[in-house]
């Protein structure tokens, strides 16, 4: 009896500790920090800026936790910090230090991990600091480990350097531009993650590296148009071979001049000729096409612009403000556009075609607005209080026509002739039809509508009648041949059109 008793004990030990292995659940932590800096605009991105998230509340922000009931199920998740902010200047050194501890802290609180869903953007700029995102995996690396696999999530406009390349196990971008897929791109990730640990495949063996030496900005790269499309279309057949986990495509961020900005691909997997012959059919193409990369919408001067726009019969016109496009880099509240548009005769009387500028910052504006009401006049200034290197602050002389108490970003637009000019207390890109909605614009029945952006948001593509970007001026300026680099690597195209074909040699990370 005591033989049986102790022969029992044994097989339903064996029994639950089958069970808790096949139950057992991987523990993955989410962390991570975005923005987009340009290093050529004199504004600066401080810790008041970003979007902080701790804890659960940041799952609201990814929808395919809400979507997809069985995600949250599949691993014991540990969400820390995530923290976004609106594309802007460098960030400071002690907005960076702050977010940084804040991540190992929370980290360090929740030990040990199997895994990590690290969520960046990748063209991120810090005062004094090379390579902030290659400084800041390696510094969670120290914390957790490095048996811990790390799966990274990026914008295609980020920078892939050596060390975020090493330091990652598993590594994505996002493939349309504008970014309809980031959320999809973002539980690729995690799906990834996932299965190396459902199918217990451990890291995978190979990263493969390939600098491409491009860099061109988005409105050239956009993938609603040949080439772009077509390139990354060609990602797919390669991330469906036997041995392939992802493969991706990075172009980089032009308005940094930092060594590490350049065009990339990898591919991640388990088999090394086919992660390697990936990798460099990817980076060929991608070389292969430099020449055919074309501004997504015809481009000219501000005046060429407005001479079509005034000519035009349909609406509405859009028009974008690339120089100072803030979704971009730029400190949005350049005035050289504003102020050409504010001396146009053609906009000088009521009588004109409607024109809507959107946006330019002026607390003094808003303020003023507030005090006299709608119907009431204001004479202040506006803009240029971050980047004046174009024009000066410009006189908004007008009637309020609408105010929008908004929380700390109040709206206001102040009509100016036959314009009128949104205000804001704060820099405040216009993405959406909704955003003009708020204001009862009626912005489809507007003859013109001027934005601050490069290529049109999804929303604004889909409402314009016609369209063209002029070449203003700002911290994103896009006649990159004019701007000062000074640490790039060169060779690069299109800076150096002459330059050699590059060997595009795969680099095992």
């Amino acid at each position: 009896m005591k033989l049986r008793t102790t022969l029992l004990s044994v097989l339903s030990m064996l029994v639950l500790t089958s069970c808790d292995c096949e139950t057992k659940k991987p523990k993955i932590a989410i962390v991570g920090v975005g923005v987009e800096c340009s290093t050529f605009s004199p504004a600066r991105t401080t810790l008041d800026m970003f979007r902080i998230y701790y804890g659960e509340d940041i799952y609201n922000t990814y929808p395919f936790f809400r979507d997809d009931t069985t995600l949250l199920s599949k691993a014991q998740w540990v969400p820390t910090i995530t923290a976004w902010a609106t594309p802007g200047g460098m960030v400071t050194r002690e907005c960076y230090d702050t977010l940084l501890n804040r991540s190992l802290r929370l980290l360090e609180e929740g030990m040990p991990y199997d895994g990590i869903f690290l969520d960046i953007h990748g063209a991120m700029s810090v005062e004094g600091l090379d390579d902030p995102e290659g400084d800041y995996i390696l510094k969670i690396r120290e914390v957790v480990g490095d048996d811990v696999i790390i799966s990274t999530s990026m914008d295609p406009h980020g920078c892939v350097s050596p060390r975020l390349a090493e330091a990652t196990d598993l590594i994505t971008s996002y493939r349309m531009s504008p970014h309809t897929d980031r959320y999809i791109s973002r539980q690729r990730a995690i799906d990834n993650l996932l299965e190396r640990f459902e199918k217990n495949l451990g890291k995978p063996k190979y990263k493969a590296w390939v600098k491409v030496p491009i860099l061109l900005p988005g409105e050239k790269t956009s993938t609603r148009v040949e080439p772009g499309k077509s390139l990354y279309e060609a990602i797919v057949p390669i991330e469906q071979l036997d041995g392939v986990v992802d493969a991706a495509i990075w172009m980089s961020y032009p308005w940094a001049d930092e060594p590490r900005n350049h065009g990339v691909v990898m591919v991640v997997g388990d088999n090394k000729k086919q992660v390697e012959q990936g990798a460099k059919q990817l980076a060929e193409h991608f070389w292969s096409i430099r020449e055919k990369f074309e501004f997504v919408a015809p481009t000219a001067t501000l005046e060429e612009v407005l001479e079509n726009a005034l000519k035009s019969t349909v609406k509405p016109y859009f028009i974008s403000d690339m120089g100072d496009n803030p979704t971009a880099g730029g400190a949005g509240d350049v005035t050289w556009t504003l102020a050409k548009l504010l001396d146009r005769p053609e906009f000088k009387k009521a009588s004109g075609k409607r024109l809507i500028y959107a946006s330019i910052p002026g607390p003094k504006v808003v303020s003023a607005a507030k005090k006299v009401g709608i119907g009431g006049k204001v004479k202040e200034y506006a803009g240029a209080m971050v980047d004046d290197r174009y024009q000066g602050p410009v006189l908004i002389n007008g009637t309020v026509e609408r105010i929008l108490e908004n929380g700390d970003n109040d709206w206001v637009v102040i009509r100016v002739g036959s314009m009128q000019v949104i205000v804001t207390e704060s820099r405040q890109p216009f993405h959406y039809e909704r955003d003009f909605d708020r204001l009862d614009l009626k912005p489809r029945e507007a003859d013109i509508i001027v934005v601050k952006l490069g290529y049109l948001t999804e929303e604004l593509y889909d409402m314009r009648a016609d369209w063209m970007m002029a070449h203003t001026r700002g911290g994103v300026d896009q006649e990159l041949v004019k701007l000062p680099y000074k640490r790039l690597e060169r060779p690069i195209y299109p800076l150096d059109p002459d330059m050699q074909d590059p060997a595009l040699e795969v680099v095992w990370r």
